[in-house]
């Protein structure tokens, strides 16, 4: 091989490295991925659910205080009635305010995880989920300020 041949392609090799380099964060930061979940796991569609219906005001959750049994399925009918885009993530008090920090880094983060969904206003969306373990979880809007706000709500699994 000459040597500009071979200049050329250890050019062409590093700009493929600081590219995929500086691609990396972009794509570490825009989603989450979660192996568990601490609220329980994501529904069976083929096994029957409870309904619940859940409106996304501005800041706050009507319901905002849910209980369940332990090994309950329930359908989160989620509907943001806002003038601003909210989320609804199911996850621990610790978790979520985690959570918080970086969507203030990431505010415009998405989510695809079955535990959490972001919706514009008039938007509606479920989610399917199986409490399969006991104790006191919350659901709560992660966009910057909204739950210090007020969008917090709970479920209670007994």
């Amino acid at each position: 091989m000459n040597h500009q041949l071979e200049m050329t392609m250890k050019t062409i090799k590093l700009g493929l490295a600081l590219a995929a380099l500086s691609l990396a964060p972009t794509f570490a930061h825009d989603k989450h991925e979660h192996a568990t979940f601490s609220a329980g796991e994501p529904g069976d569609p083929n096994k029957p659910a409870r309904t619940i219906e859940i409106l996304l005001n501005e800041m706050d959750y009507a319901p905002a205080k849910i209980e369940v049994k332990r090994g309950e399925q329930v359908r989160f009918v989620l509907r943001n009635v806002g003038k601003e885009d909210h989320e609804f993530l199911l996850a621990t008090t610790k978790e979520n305010l985690a959570h918080a920090v970086e969507m203030k880094k990431h505010p415009h983060m998405e989510h695809d995880d079955p535990n959490g969904v972001r919706l514009a206003p008039n938007k509606t969306a479920e989610i399917l989920w199986k409490f399969s373990k006991a104790g006191t979880f919350e659901f709560s809007c992660l966009i910057p300020d909204h739950r210090d706000y007020g969008m917090v709500g709970h479920v209670t699994v007994k």
